[in-house]
């Protein structure tokens, strides 16, 4: 094998694993005839056309099977990671819970719902009697001190009824999933670094005497998954990124609306951006559609 070889070899990792057993070779053998005599690196324009092309491959891979049962599973595995970046500052004082919280993302992932749904349960009590004060499956020290991921108690600016929400959403969807008997496609492990970044209080974005914070590492994350949600939208031509989106920003609107009397300009203008993003999943499949039309 050149050195050149070697290296398209490495560039085409960028397309989905089937792929390159159904075209690699061929992609292969045309790029090396077109490469010059004695060339040994890839030109530039190749390297970013590989690159993009892997990129969309893999987007448009995502498209397949049934959409809007592909689309809650998506938004649903969103919830169940912010829901696990919750209880992650806590793991010192809540070892059990956040382990089963990690499973409870780990069978949404693998799409192993029954399971999910039962560990989502269990974990969505304990949230809620935590929120509430209550103690009606163990003995917790209230209220429950971070570590150095976080600077409040656990759910110190959330009522039971925010916190439920949260755990509805994905028992709801779970119980949808699992009623039809088709388990959903595994998901990326990227969900459990999104969480760790949901996770930490980061750079403080509103004054520190705000009683409802929201960190700019959750902010990145959260702009990031629906940048990318934006652009799965937009080169498959598929709705089922809508529906993660709208699931993600009806959970994160009834977070802020029950702490409507706390909101600042710049809680509204988080609010607005995703939104905004979230409109643009909607409309983006549509948009390009009409566009090849024309």
């Amino acid at each position: 094998m050149t050195t050149l070889e070697r290296r398209y070899r490495r560039l085409l990792l960028a397309y989905p694993r089937q792929y390159r057993v159904a075209h690699g070779d061929e992609l292969l053998d045309v790029l090396l005839e077109s490469a010059a005599p004695g060339q040994s690196t890839p030109v530039l324009r190749e390297v970013w056309g590989l690159l993009r092309g892997g990129v969309r491959t893999r987007i448009t891979h995502q498209a397949t099977g049934t959409a809007w049962a592909d689309g809650l599973h998506l938004g649903v595995t969103a919830v169940s990671a912010v829901n696990l970046a919750a209880l992650l500052p806590f793991t010192g004082s809540l070892p059990l819970w956040t382990l089963l919280s990690v499973l409870a993302l780990l069978a949404v992932m693998h799409g192993w719902t029954r399971t999910a749904f039962l560990l989502t349960l269990v974990i969505g009590v304990k949230a809620v009697s935590i929120a509430g004060g209550w103690q009606p499956l163990d003995l917790t020290l209230l209220p429950v001190y971070p570590s150095s991921l976080a600077d409040r108690p656990l759910f110190q600016s959330s009522s039971p009824l925010e916190v439920a929400v949260g755990y509805g959403v994905v028992l709801s969807g779970l119980a949808v999933l699992a009623w039809r008997r088709h388990r959903p496609r595994v998901r990326s492990w990227w969900w459990f670094v999104a969480a760790l970044a949901a996770a930490w209080a980061g750079p403080s974005w509103l004054p520190e005497d705000t009683l409802f914070p929201i960190s700019l590492s959750k902010m990145a994350a959260e702009v990031v998954a629906l940048g990318l949600a934006v652009a799965g939208a937009y080169l498959a031509r598929d709705p089922r990124w809508a529906l993660a989106s709208g699931i993600y920003l009806v959970v994160t609107s009834a977070d802020l609306g029950l702490h409507g009397d706390q909101l600042t300009r710049q809680h509204l203008a988080y609010w607005g951006v995703l939104v905004v993003l979230t409109l643009a999943t909607a409309f983006a499949p549509y948009r390009q559609r009409r566009h090849a039309l024309d």
